[in-house]
C-alpha cells in the first residue's frame, strides 16, 4: 500500500482524493494545508497539517507527496522545499520554465535520497510523449499542439494573482482554420498568435481599476503576451453560475513522410469533462511509478518522458504483455 500526501487542497488536491478511491494500491495518509482549519471541516477521515508549519505524527507514514499548489508562485518554492522531505509529483507547467525547475528539483532531491516527478499530467506530461513519439517515428516532421477550447488552470490561477481580481477563468480557444491546415496535410508556419487566442473571465474588486487588470494580464509573459487575449469582467455570481466546471483537452499532430515521399500524419486528442480531475488521475499513477523508481534504489528528477509506462501501471508486467499488446 503506498501512502499519498496531498499538499494543498484546492482543485486539484479535491481531484487527487476522488482518483486515489479507484486505486487500490493507495491510501490517502494525510492532506497539508496553509488552511487546514477550514479543510478539517470538509474532511472527517483523514489528518489534516498546516502545510507551512508541521511535525509529522509518528502514526503517519507517507511515501509520496502530490503537491497541488499553482505553477506560477506555488511550486517554484514549494517543490524543492517538500521534495527534501519527501518523494514527490507535481504538475508545474510553465514550459518555458519547466527545464530551470527540473534542475532546481534534481538537486534537491538527490541531495535527500528522494524521487520528484515533475511537471506531470496531460500538457506538459501526456502531450509532452505524443510529441516526443512523433518526431522519433516521422524524422523531419513538424508537430503542432492545439488546446482547448477549455479552462487552463495554469493560465487561470496567473490571472488570480493580479492585483485587484478576486477570480478568474482563463478560456484557450483554437484557431479553427490553423487545425484545418494541418489536417489537410499542410505544414504551416504558425505563430503562437495564429493558433490560438485567450479569453479571461475577470471577477474585481470594487473600485479596482479594470483596464490596469487588463493590460496586466494581457502583457504577462509566458502566459497571455504573445496571444490575442479578450478579458471580460463578469459578477461574482455568474462566474458561479456559468464558470463552475473546468472542461478542457486539445490535439497534437504530427505530419511528415516517410519512403519515397509518402505523407503521414499522426493525431492524439483529449476531450476532458475536468480538466483538475483528470490531471490529477495522471499525478496518482505518477505517484505510483515515484515509488517504485525509489524502490528501485533510483534517486533525481523525473518527466513523464523518462518513466517507462509499465511504471505507472497497477498490472503486473505478464497481464501488460497479455492484455495490453
Amino acid at each position: 500500500m503506498i501512502n499519498i500526501a496531498i499538499i494543498g487542497y484546492g482543485n486539484i488536491g479535491h481531484g487527487v482524493a476522488a482518483a486515489l478511491k479507484r486505486n487500490s494500491d493507495m491510501r490517502l495518509a494525510a492532506i497539508l494545508s496553509r488552511r487546514p482549519e477550514q479543510v478539517k471541516k470538509e474532511v472527517k477521515d483523514t489528518p489534516v497539517l498546516n502545510s507551512e508549519r508541521f511535525t509529522l505524527p509518528p502514526d503517519i507514514s507517507i511515501d509520496v507527496a502530490i503537491l497541488g499548489g499553482g505553477s506560477k508562485e506555488d511550486l517554484p518554492v514549494q517543490g524543492p522545499l517538500f521534495a527534501r522531505r519527501f518523494c514527490t509529483v507535481d504538475s508545474f507547467d510553465t514550459h518555458a520554465d519547466i527545464p530551470a525547475y527540473f534542475q532546481r528539483m534534481d538537486a534537491a532531491t538527490k541531495e535527500c535520497g528522494n524521487v520528484a516527478i515533475i511537471s506531470a499530467g496531460w500538457d506538459p506530461g501526456i502531450f509532452s510523449l505524443e510529441r516526443v513519439l512523433g518526431d522519433a517515428f516521422l524524422p523531419g516532421s513538424q508537430r503542432f499542439t492545439f488546446w482547448g477550447p477549455g479552462v487552463s488552470q495554469g493560465h487561470s490561477d496567473a490571472a488570480r494573482k493580479v492585483s485587484g481580481v478576486l477570480d478568474a477563468r482563463q478560456y484557450t480557444i483554437p484557431i479553427e482554420s490553423a487545425i484545418q491546415q494541418v489536417r489537410s496535410g499542410q505544414t504551416p508556419s504558425l505563430s503562437k498568435r495564429e493558433m490560438h487566442k485567450r479569453v479571461v473571465y475577470v471577477v474585481a474588486q470594487a473600485g479596482a481599476d479594470r483596464e490596469k487588470i487588463r493590460q496586466e494580464i494581457s502583457r504577462m509573459p509566458n502566459y497571455y503576451d504573445e496571444y490575442d487575449t479578450e478579458v471580460i469582467f463578469i459578477s461574482a455570481e455568474q462566474m458561479a453560475r456559468e464558470h463552475a466546471t473546468y472542461p478542457h483537452g486539445g490535439f497534437v499532430l504530427t505530419s511528415g513522410t516517410t519512403g519515397t515521399g509518402n505523407k503521414q500524419l499522426t493525431e492524439y486528442r483529449c476531450q476532458l469533462a475536468s480538466n483538475p480531475e483528470f490531471t490529477a488521475s495522471v499525478l496518482v499513477t505518477c505517484a505510483r511509478a515515484a515509488f517504485r523508481l525509489k524502490a528501485e534504489g533510483r534517486r533525481g528528477a523525473f518527466t513523464m518522458l523518462d518513466i517507462p509506462p509499465a511504471l505507472l501501471s497497477p498490472q503486473s508486467n505478464d497481464v501488460l504483455r497479455r492484455n495490453f499488446m
